[in-house]
């Protein structure tokens, strides 16, 4: 028997939206896109490996717009152009599904191509004034390029039917709030790219931003306001690193729970979040030390925090979404604190020069406030999620 959700109020509203086949409406029927936001985090992205890194502004006497008309680049490699292309295609995809939702199929194309292009190009006009970065006509047509096949393949998706597919599958899958928690689910693999000290251990910035701090305030005198440690941050302990690995691979599980509908999906989404999660930070390693150290970094608590985090999934299957909210929230708390009382590991510092250095740069750019911030955001959205006025609901068995 089917136990129904917020005293059947929930079940009732998904009959009303459903079809006369017993199908939900397909996208738009009381659901929110995460097509904008996902586009927005994209944007900012590429700001920022566009302009990394922020140093050295200087004005070189050369018009903004002089590349435009400056002979193509004589050396360029294959790894080049992938990188433009595929930086912007995502863009081009994200913001085409966006204005599809409009109905406005004749422009949707043309708008989110001419948007990604104006990003491009005043990307490439402002690393005129930034000596370690080349403007680059070639650059610029290949972002446009790029954008153009995304958009085009969403119209392709779009006429195929599958984002209508998708929004039936949404629909039954996800509760219609469930928007802010998609984009940080469809973010946290993306975030774990990032190399981590402890595997599944994001959000690990207090090293990093206490050493930045004291930078800027150097020769200030508010330096002497800033806090200062008695002893050096010390290494995890095993047990320490267990629980870490423990609750990173359960709080995504938890934050699914939130917006799910009946036991199975819930159980169905665990197993598939554990399973992406292992391969993100197999992907992080091969790009790190070379695919045959791909999972070098499954030592003994890092294979007891990960089937801690499977039984705890299990377990905590029936919770109604907002005890799962709760309990999520209380997750992030205890792994940022273990996680920021820690030190960085020397060889993972290693890595990150490996990948702040070579072809990696702008992979690197993207991908490591993902991996800096994502647990924050995850923050923001639960306490948002809870301060509202959402009953309290169970999944459906």
């Amino acid at each position: 028997m089917r136990r129904p959700l917020q005293g059947g109020a929930e079940l009732h509203a998904a009959k009303r939206s459903e079809d006369v086949g017993g199908v939900p409406h397909s996208v738009g029927d009381g659901q929110k896109t995460t097509a904008w936001p996902l586009a927005l985090v994209l944007v900012c992205l590429i700001i920022y490996a566009s302009l990394y890194p922020f140093s050295e502004w200087r004005n070189q006497g050369i018009s903004p717009l002089r590349f435009l008309t400056s002979p193509l680049p004589k050396y360029w490699t294959g790894f080049d152009v992938g990188t433009n292309l595929l930086g912007y295609a995502p863009l081009g995809f994200l913001l085409a599904l966006s204005a599809l939702r409009s109905r406005r199929v004749a422009w949707a194309v043309s708008v989110s191509v001419l948007g990604a292009a104006i990003l491009s190009l005043t990307m490439e006009s402002l690393q005129s004034y930034l000596p370690s970065r080349i403007p680059s006509n070639v650059d610029l047509a290949l972002n446009t390029l790029g954008a153009w096949l995304g958009a085009c393949c969403a119209l392709a998706l779009e006429r195929s039917g599958l984002v209508g597919r998708w929004g039936r599958v949404r629909a039954r899958w996800f509760s219609p709030d469930a928007r802010s928690v998609l984009v940080l689910l469809l973010l946290w693999p993306l975030a774990l790219l990032f190399p981590a000290a402890v595997p599944m251990g994001l959000g690990q910035v207090f090293e990093r931003l206490e050493t930045a701090l004291a930078d800027a305030l150097a020769d200030t005198p508010f330096l002497e306001w800033m806090p200062m440690r008695e002893v050096e941050l010390q290494p995890l302990v095993p047990i320490a690193e267990l629980v870490c690995v423990a609750l990173g691979a359960l709080i995504p599980c938890l934050l699914g729970y939130c917006v799910m509908r009946t036991l199975w999906q819930r159980g169905v989404f665990a197993a598939a979040t554990i399973a992406l999660g292992l391969g993100a930070s197999a992907l992080s390693a091969a790009l790190s030390y070379g695919p045959e150290h791909a999972w070098a970094w499954l030592d003994a608590p890092v294979r007891v925090g990960i089937g801690l985090a499977v039984v705890l999934a299990v377990l905590l299957l029936a919770l109604p979404r907002r005890v799962a909210a709760a309990l999520a929230l209380l997750a992030l708390a205890i792994h940022l604190s273990l996680l920021n009382q820690a030190p960085a590991d020397p060889y993972f510092a290693q890595t990150l020069q490996i990948w702040e250095q070579g072809r990696f740069i702008h992979f690197y750019g993207l991908v490591q406030w993902l991996g800096w911030l994502w647990p924050y955001a995850a923050l923001t959205c639960l306490v948002a999620r809870l301060s509202g006025h959402e009953p309290q609901a169970a999944a459906e068995k």
